[in-house]
Formats: structure tokens, C-alpha cells, sequence
């Protein structure tokens, strides 16, 4: 049985091995951390030229800053492989790969459970395992609990420790980064939340909450990105309201946060982004089916995100019509294809949305974004302009603002654009004209 206050203090004395499966958005900051903690870290991940670039201390992660990783490369605190074997060499094993939804919006678990078979054939007595990726609640248990035990033939709180910790990674923020975050700690059993937590308290410079079990730490992810959504669904039926009725929405919601207490502002938008908020709340809506529970609420906020790039592009044949212009055949200049502000990822970006619905409509669009030159969606690759120019501004019909990025020149866009449809209002800092149209 482990002795759980050994393990401790091998943590406490940097003696165990690190490994983390996957070197994306959350693994690779990961990895960083724990190897400038001052532990031996092992990054797996099965793509060679992601293990090439940690391996010669390229960085490919916004959020990971090019110096640390170089330093931690060096001094051989990191190393990154393909070979899962080395999962061997490893005391304690992070998974953070992804967990996309199928095309019928179904949990994809597939990478977790290919991860937990090599990892259980692999895995040594006396590991601990932890599972980071967003999934449903019951996952850790329900999942991964059976394939390490049958894969590695060993017991669980006996052998090895189990547990669940939520990746909170925000792409662009600039407070909040892995190191800082407050963690969630839920392991299967009272000592492997304490011994997991111990090694979280020596990695990161944030607090480290411990609950009772990795259901309930598997809820609260599902709960702050459930929580976005449906607030973020309920700016964009206000915004669709407000166009009714004539009204500013971002006058109103500027309004609204004034208040001091019991309204946190949430803004309108395209549609939804990124790697968490359009997808976690499905796998609730997944799992309550198992309970025979339906999750009107969440389903409805989803069909209004949803709805939104479609929204957006029905907007602008209203505002070309006014113009005497048919969405057919128009040129369209999107401005942003990059989910979020001021960042380089484009995963699940409504502007890619956007484009596709203008397509459909057969009008000719072309985007610009300064972070993202070239993009591949549903089979499909654009490049973006190379510069934004006045001459080149003024050639498209609508030009539609789905990213606000803070190093566009939107005084630029103003000058000399014919029409301007605003869906993130980046023109706030520049005065109403006719031709700005806000969402």
C-alpha cells in the first residue's frame, strides 16, 4: 500500500517524475510549470514536430513564455517524447488531452481512453494519475478507474492514485495564467486528494481547493462554462431584442454593470469559441439523459449561440439591401477568425461560421486577421490579406468586425469602409457614424 507521508516528502523534495500526456494549450503550460518548479518533467504528446519544437525549446503556445520553456529545455528539467513507454520512468501522470464532441454533439472520450490504456499498460506502482481534460461527471471513476486497474493489474488507493483536476486555461489572459489559477483538487479517496493537492501547492502560486470527490470536481468545470454560456445566450437574445426595439445593447449592458451587486456583465457576440465554453455544457446534457433528466435551459441557451453566426449574416443582407446590394455576389472582408481577442487559436471560432454561412449565400468573403494567416476548416483553407489598407478597405461591401482585436487600426475601418456591421463593438472609442452598424 503506498505509504501516503513518503510520498509527500518525495514531493516535497523533488524527487518523483512528472510526466503529462499531451503538449497543447493545457499540457504544455503545464509541463512548464512543473518543470520550473524543480521537477523532472517527461511532456508526451504523439505528434514528433510538437516534440521536436519543446525538445529544441521553440515555443508554440501563446500563453507560455518563450525564455521559460528555453530555460527549462536546457537545463533538462523538460523533455518532451513520443515513445509512451517512458510513462514508466513517471511518478505522476497528468492527461490533458482533448475532448472534443462527435458530430452528434456526444462526448468524443476517446483520446482520454486510448491515454488510460497505454498509460495503465505502462504505469508503475505507486503512481498517481490525475485527469485534467473537461469531461462528464463521473468520468475519473466510471472510466478511467476500470482501465488502469485492468491494464496495469493494479488497485486503486492500494497501488496507485486517482484523481480529477480541471484545466482552467484562458487563452490571452493577461492575469490569469496556469501558475496563478486557483486549483481544483478531487481524488478518488481522502489521501490521493491530499497527496495530488501537495503537489499542486508546490507547482502553482494560487490556491488549491480540495473536494470531496472528482464527481463533484468534474461538476464545477461543467458548472463555469455552463454559467458563460447562458449568460452569454442571454446577451445575445437581449442584442436581438434591442435591434428590434431600437435600442443600443451595449449602451444597456454598460448601464447594467454600474450596479454594484447582483449583475456581472456578459456581452453579445457571432456565436461562441474556443475549446470549453461551446462544448462543456453538451456533456452534462449527455450525462443528465443517463438520469432521465432534460436540460431545457442548457439546450436553449445552446440553440441561441448556435443560431448566432446565421443571425449575423441575415443582419448584414438587411444592411446590403437597405444599400441596394444582394448578399449574392457581395464582397464581404471579415475582420478576425480567432475566437478571442488578442490570441492566435481559431477552434470553434463563429467567424469561421460566419464565413460559411456567407458562402452558402454565395457571396465573396475574405478576412483579415493579424494572428492568424492561413486557417483550415471542414476541408477548406483561406489565407488571410496581408495588410489592411484604405484602398483595400474600401473594395468590399459590408465589412464585418467578428474579432476585436487590439492591434487593428479601427479609425482606419471607419475611414474607409462603406458599410461596417460591429458584432464585438470595437468601434466603442470611435464615434457613431452611418455607416457603423452595431449588433
Amino acid at each position: 500500500m503506498i505509504n501516503k507521508t513518503d510520498y509527500i516528502n518525495g514531493i516535497i523534495n523533488r524527487e518523483v517524475v512528472i510526466g503529462v500526456i499531451g503538449l497543447g494549450y493545457v499540457g504544455l503550460p503545464l509541463a512548464v510549470e512543473k518543470a520550473k518548479a524543480g521537477y523532472k518533467t517527461i511532456g508526451f504528446d504523439i505528434q514528433s514536430s510538437r516534440v521536436d519544437m519543446v525538445n529544441e525549446g521553440h515555443n508554440y503556445i501563446g500563453d507560455v513564455v518563450d525564455k521559460e520553456l528555453s530555460d527549462v529545455v536546457s537545463t533538462k528539467f523538460l523533455t518532451a517524447t513520443t515513445d509512451f513507454s517512458k510513462i514508466n520512468e513517471a511518478d505522476f501522470i497528468a492527461i490533458c488531452v482533448p475532448t472534443p464532441l462527435d458530430k452528434y454533439q456526444q462526448p468524443d472520450i476517446s483520446y482520454v481512453r486510448d491515454s488510460c490504456h497505454v498509460i495503465g499498460k505502462y504505469m508503475t506502482k505507486g503512481s498517481i494519475v490525475v485527469l485534467e481534460s473537461t469531461t462528464y461527471p463521473g468520468t475519473t471513476e466510471e472510466l478511467l478507474l476500470p482501465i488502469l486497474e485492468k491494464e496495469s493489474d493494479l488497485k486503486c488507493g492500494v497501488d496507485f492514485y486517482l484523481g480529477f483536476s480541471p484545466e482552467r486555461v484562458d487563452p490571452g489572459n493577461l492575469i490569469y495564467k496556469t501558475k496563478n489559477t486557483p486549483k481544483v483538487i478531487g481524488g478518488v479517496g481522502a489521501d490521493a486528494t491530499a497527496v495530488i493537492a501537495t503537489l499542486y501547492r508546490e507547482v502553482l502560486e494560487s490556491d488549491i481547493v480540495e473536494v470531496s470527490s472528482p464527481k463533484v470536481a468534474e461538476m464545477e468545470k461543467i458548472l463555469e462554462n455552463t454559467y458563460r454560456n447562458i449568460n452569454i445566450a442571454l446577451a445575445n437574445e437581449m442584442a436581438i431584442i434591442c435591434d428590434k426595439m431600437g435600442i443600443n445593447v451595449w449602451e444597456v449592458i454598460e448601464a447594467a454593470k454600474t450596479k454594484p451587486y447582483g449583475f456581472k456583465a456578459f456581452y453579445p457576440g457571432p456565436g461562441l469559441g474556443g475549446h470549453c465554453i461551446p462544448l462543456d455544457p453538451f456533456y452534462l446534457t449527455w450525462k443528465a439523459r443517463e438520469f432521465d433528466y432534460h436540460t431545457r435551459l442548457i439546450e436553449t441557451a445552446g440553440e441561441i449561440n448556435t443560431a448566432m453566426p446565421q443571425y449575423v449574416v441575415d443582419r448584414c443582407a438587411k444592411i446590403l439591401n437597405e444599400r441596394g446590394k444582394a448578399l449574392n455576389g457581395a464582397k464581404v472582408l471579415i475582420l478576425g477568425v480567432a475566437y478571442k481577442q488578442d490570441i492566435d487559436d481559431y477552434r470553434e471560432s463563429p467567424a469561421l461560421k460566419v464565413i460559411e454561412c456567407f458562402e452558402k449565400s454565395f457571396s465573396c468573403v475574405e478576412y483579415f486577421d493579424p494572428y492568424i494567416q492561413e486557417y483550415r476548416y471542414k476541408g477548406t483553407k483561406k489565407s488571410s490579406l496581408p495588410a489592411l489598407t484604405a484602398e483595400s478597405i474600401n473594395e468590399y461591401d459590408i465589412v464585418v468586425i467578428t474579432t476585436c482585436h487590439t492591434n487593428v487600426d479601427y479609425c482606419l475601418v471607419q475611414k474607409s469602409a462603406k458599410v461596417i456591421f460591429d458584432t464585438k463593438n470595437a468601434m466603442r472609442d470611435i464615434t457613431l457614424r452611418d455607416n457603423i452598424i452595431l449588433l
